[in-house]
């Protein structure tokens, strides 16, 4: 198993298999457009540009879970991302990182990457999971985190 196996939604409504990405150094996040962290949106966009010719992917994952901090449409999000941080990497349609209608995908990386919290489950926005080019979850970073401190770990996997 590997997040290969997954899939996911854009905002348009059109399936990805994350297979697309096989290959490639991801970082997946679950993202918010008015959260205190939202600035780590142009954080994660430097780290796409700097790598990105090397391998690396990011893919967000917009959530309103955490305090109602992305309450417009998936399109709504997507849009804020491209207009205020000039995202280009792959923002993907709303989902739920936790609970009774957590995405499968999610499931699976809190499964892998558990962190150190009493629960496996997303904190809060800005989660962020590093996956190597054979698709394994090697490790999970905390909101407060900023993009920037996965760097070294990225450069190695690339």
């Amino acid at each position: 198993m590997s997040v290969y196996s997954y899939s996911a939604a854009t905002p348009a409504g059109k399936e990805v298999s994350l297979e697309d990405y096989k290959g490639k150094v991801l970082v997946i996040a679950n993202t918010a457009s008015q959260c205190g962290l939202t600035p780590q949106y142009g954080d994660l966009q430097k780290l796409y540009e700097r790598y990105r010719d090397q391998g690396l992917v990011v893919l967000g994952f917009p959530c309103n879970q955490f305090g109602g901090q992305e309450p417009g449409s998936s399109e709504e999000a997507a849009s804020f991302c491209q207009l205020n941080y000039g995202v280009s990497f792959p923002v993907f349609a709303k989902i739920d990182v936790n609970g009774e209608e957590e995405h499968p995908l999610f499931a699976y990386l809190k499964k892998e990457q558990p962190g150190t919290a009493e629960s496996s489950d997303i904190q809060w926005n800005f989660t962020k999971f590093l996956v190597n080019r054979s698709g394994e979850v090697v490790a999970r970073y905390e909101p407060r985190e900023v993009p920037e401190t996965m760097a070294g770990a990225i450069e190695q996997l690339l």
